[in-house]
């Protein structure tokens, strides 16, 4: 029998923050700062960003710029142990560094390696992560590396969300198949808006971290994704092209590029295991974009920018206050540019 029951799944381009009454003379007065446990100590972060750890994102260059900015980075898992090591030692003792690891195979050597090396954040990188595997790799290492946060993902779900942070994940990433090279949802016809995916998963009542993850391509969807219940935004392309991001800048007809590719795509596969599985992902190039370090300002103006519409001052207020908007396409229009160009 078919499942009939329809839900509703907004974007981030569906809706708006309605302005209220605000009493902020300065965005200087505005806090973003939010916490992750690490050794049952809350550990303050400044700026709600964590790099992706894809093989194009981040290594030690973007993990040493987003602990300078009291962000995190989270270094990519595609390399052998020693090589994502030496990543880590190159990243400590900036700030705080994390480093992603699998389910299967090698993945509790590589996290017992990695912690020793210095990460304090490992997040089990998994494309599906409300599965077994997910479930016994995190009951297993949370009983061995008791001093570790762990991030878990990604998930679509409020039952996914509850069912990780009770198998021991600190946080948790949520959003599938919206990443602008994941083609997830084409292939598998799974996937969820990201937006709606954090709306549901904030009503949880456990005390994981709720991490948005895929479709964020602008510092207003940092917002709205703040505003509705995420205590991080993990961002790839909006951090990708920049110097800090791994791989060689490539000269085209007088422009500058830089490689930015899914981890599930044909060539990252070939690449770290000389063979592919299912392709959900797609490689492609990206402008050069300068240092991250201005992107990330920009980011983070925006972002408070944001806060400062709603007249909050931390991210608690902001999320207590905020009032949405469901726009219709036609609204969408309206809020983009749309100025004609003169001939």
């Amino acid at each position: 029998m078919i499942n009939s029951g329809l839900k509703l799944g907004l974007c981030f381009e569906d809706v708006l923050l309605e302005p209220q009454y605000s009493d902020i003379h300065s965005r200087s007065e505005i806090e973003l700062e939010n916490t992750l446990k690490i050794d049952n100590i809350d550990v303050p972060f400044k700026l709600p960003i964590v790099s992706a750890p894809m093989d194009t994102v981040t290594e030690n260059g973007m993990a040493k710029a987003l602990a300078q900015k009291h962000g995190l980075g989270i270094i990519h898992r595609y390399n052998t142990i020693d090589e994502q090591c030496d990543l880590i030692k190159q990243s400590y003792p900036y700030g705080v560094v994390g480093a992603a690891i699998g389910v299967t195979d090698d993945y509790y050597e590589r996290a017992v390696a990695l912690v020793e090396a210095g990460a304090e954040v490992l997040c089990l990188d998994v494309a599906h992560g409300h599965h077994v595997m997910v479930k016994e790799a995190l009951e297993k290492l949370k009983r061995d590396l008791q001093s570790v946060h762990f991030m878990a993902g990604n998930i679509a779900t409020l039952e996914a969300f509850n069912d990780l942070s009770d198998w021991g994940a600190d946080s948790v990433r949520c959003g599938i198949g919206g990443g602008s090279i994941c083609t997830t949802r084409v292939q598998t016809g799974h996937g969820k808006p990201t937006l709606q995916t954090v709306m549901d998963c904030a009503r949880s009542d456990r005390s994981a971290k709720l991490v948005a993850d895929g479709g964020i391509r602008t510092s207003g969807d940092i917002v709205k994704a703040l505003a509705l219940g995420a205590d991080f935004v993990m961002l790839g392309s909006l951090l990708a092209g920049t110097d800090e991001a791994p791989g060689e800048t490539i000269n085209q007809k007088g422009l500058k590029f830089k490689v930015y590719r899914g981890m599930a795509s044909k060539e990252a596969q070939f690449d770290w295991r000389g063979r592919t599985s299912s392709l959900e992902g797609v490689a492609s190039v990206i402008p050069h974009k300068g240092s991250v370090s201005n992107v990330l300002d920009d980011l983070e103006k925006g972002i408070r920018s944001g806060l400062s519409y709603s007249g909050a001052r931390t991210l608690d207020e902001f999320r207590a206050k905020s009032i949405i908007t469901v726009q219709t396409a036609a609204g969408q229009t309206e809020s983009s540019a749309h100025i004609g160009v003169v001939k």
